[in-house]
């Protein structure tokens, strides 16, 4: 889909910008590409930069005052510098851009997930600068990301919803503020040992790691609390699993090793291992994938919701 809504403009008869991005869904560690195109105002002005960012819809727990929203700049890019836009000119600035490993995906072959993610762009002129609107940003999961989730649904787990948290998972390569959770309900084979499997990607350029975490509220294993419990972690490559093993033999073992873990040595535990990829290797791999921008929390939750509002409006 291809994204045309007016972004912005600074002051009556100042310059607008239009940000469109090429069609089709991008995948993480993938490019990203468009166009961000301008429209002189009344009278000429100095361009002092056009900038993207990537910002994510982010649920934030606030302790005692609850949980709330928040949005997430995870990315910047810069799509053009100084220049001079004349009186009514019309220009085009092309851009390509590196999507970061640990970008959530949105949609799961074509169908939604309810993640928010979007590309804003930012116009600076003469010492103003104007944040317009979203565009939405699709995202596809990875080769690696898509047979981890048919193998878990070839076992009969469903999918139960999907958000984002901000906070990091100790004991991983993650580089972004926030994480993806993809939570699954069990199929009868294991619902009397977890009420809910939640499930986080964290890619890196030669490897996935994935977190698994078995919820099991009330049940005899979990710590008091009610609250949740041990943490697998397991790394694969994004070709598959080497040797005999099918995607659908490994994520079952994930599974198990997850229960029997958790039924052995109780709550808040930690357990994983590697398929086939060093440690080494996902330690510099993370390192790339977090070089694109140190991301920051910013208080504009408004600009979700206001664009969300426009979009029903309109």
């Amino acid at each position: 889909m291809v994204f045309k809504r007016l972004l912005g403009s600074l002051g009556v008869g100042g310059p607008t910008v239009d940000t469109v991005l090429d069609p089709g869904a991008a995948r993480p560690g993938g490019t990203l590409s468009g166009r961000v195109r301008l429209a002189g105002g009344t009278s000429d002005h100095d361009v002092e930069h056009v900038v993207l960012e990537l910002v994510a819809r982010v649920e934030t727990g606030n302790g005692e005052h609850g949980d709330g929203e928040g949005v997430v700049v995870f990315g910047r890019h810069t799509a053009g510098g100084s220049f001079r836009l004349a009186a009514g000119e019309e220009t085009s600035l092309p851009f390509a851009l590196t999507l970061p490993w640990e970008t959530p995906a949105t949609e799961l072959y074509g169908r939604p997930l309810g993640i928010v993610l979007g590309v804003r762009t930012e116009l600076a002129v003469a010492g103003a600068r104007d944040r317009g609107d979203l565009d939405p940003l699709a995202v596809a999961p990875l080769p690696a990301q898509e047979a981890v989730l048919e193998a878990l649904g070839g076992l009969g787990f469903g999918f139960r919803s999907a958000d984002l948290q901000y906070g990091r998972i100790g004991g991983t390569g993650q580089r972004l503020p926030f994480h993806q959770e993809i939570e699954l309900t069990p199929p009868p084979r294991y619902a009397h040992q977890a009420d809910e499997i939640e499930l986080t990607f964290l890619a890196v350029p030669g490897a996935l790691e994935v977190v698994l975490e078995a919820d099991k509220r009330g049940g005899p294993f979990t710590d008091g609390r009610g609250g949740h419990d041990a943490l697998s972690r397991f790394t694969v490559p994004h070709e598959g699993p080497a040797g005999p093993h099918d995607w659908s033999a490994l994520v079952d073992g994930w599974i198990q090793e997850l229960v029997e873990h958790r039924a052995s040595y109780g709550s808040h535990a930690v357990y994983g291992h590697e398929s086939g990829v060093g440690a080494a290797v996902l330690a510099g791999a993370a390192g790339i994938a977090g070089g694109m921008v140190a991301a920051e929390v910013v208080d504009e939750v408004g600009d979700f919701s206001e664009g969300d509002s426009d979009d029903r409006e309109g």
